[in-house]
């Protein structure tokens, strides 16, 4: 969380994001909140779950909002809602470590992204279980890190967990990495660790999407970029994008084709959790955008 200086000299709007349980009266205190501190609301995104009964919002506030009384109230507001806030940097840039195997299209895209600032993020680094990616990365002047897989699963998988420590990542994007992780590795990276899987999910979870997609003659393959959790595939949905295909395309087509929404779908994904546009409700998201 960052609390804001008092009247910064500062351009970009103020992100200010509030969860709590639903109850009347929350959009009206969270205004009153934002007026008390001389702010003006610029954008709002909200939403009521129905099935847990929490509330979420994401706020973009003019920069002349004083922080410092936006914090005072909205703690007012904490103690009698029981509602958690967080003020955001609009331009903090996160540092991203992207974990990858053989196949690079992903991570290829999202070095570029970066390189180009289309996203506002840091790649501190690559990690992958074959040396394939480190041209990649020296292309890049990023750091690589190789943890090769092992006779020794377990002594992999600790080797993974310690290089993600070290490297001080705020968000790991699985970047097509083909290694199913242990609950210890999820849960320590909850809410901050992304897969990109290779189909519209729920269809075709776990290997081979795209051989079992033709093999089903569908005439539609996606991309599904979700948080990942102990439960294979089946994480929180953040993005989702599909491709019309048709009885003419192999396998072979499927992949190629595949790749770009597979791109597109990540690129999304990471854009909107950098922005601090998504929120998760059980094993699902509200995504403002």
């Amino acid at each position: 969380m960052l609390h804001v200086a008092k009247k910064t000299e500062q351009t970009h709007p103020v992100v200010i994001t509030v969860r709590a349980p639903d109850s009347t009266g929350l959009v009206a205190g969270i205004a009153g909140a934002v007026a008390q501190a001389q702010g003006n609301i610029l954008d709002v995104g909200q939403h009521s779950d129905v099935d847990s009964n929490w509330f979420g919002c994401r706020l973009e506030v003019d920069p002349s909002v004083d922080a410092a009384l936006l914090g005072e109230a909205l703690d007012e507001l904490a103690a009698s809602r029981g509602l958690t806030w967080e003020i955001h940097d609009a331009t903090e840039r996160r540092r991203i470590v992207i974990v990858c195997s053989k196949t690079l299209h992903c991570a290829s895209d999202l070095l570029a992204r970066v390189s180009i600032g289309a996203l506002l993020g840091d790649v501190v680094a690559v990690v992958s279980d074959y040396p394939d990616a480190e041209a990649l990365a020296d292309r890049h002047g990023i750091a690589f890190h190789h943890v090769p897989a092992a006779e020794d699963r377990e002594a992999q998988e600790r080797a993974l967990g310690a290089v993600l420590e070290e490297l001080d990542a705020d968000l790991v994007v699985l970047a097509r990495y083909m290694r199913i992780l242990p609950a210890w590795l999820t849960e320590r990276w909850a809410g901050s660790m992304i897969n990109i899987h290779h189909s519209f999910l729920p269809a075709f979870a776990g290997a081979g999407p795209y051989t079992r997609a033709h093999e089903r003659g569908v005439k539609l393959i996606g991309a599904t970029a979700h948080y990942v959790t102990a439960e294979l595939d089946a994480g929180p949905i953040i993005a989702q994008d599909v491709e019309r295909v048709s009885h003419r395309d192999s396998v072979e087509d499927l992949i190629r084709r595949g790749a770009d929404v597979e791109r597109s779908v990540l690129a999304a994904a990471v854009r909107l959790h950098l922005e601090n546009r998504v929120m998760i409700f059980g094993n699902r998201t509200c995504v403002f955008d």
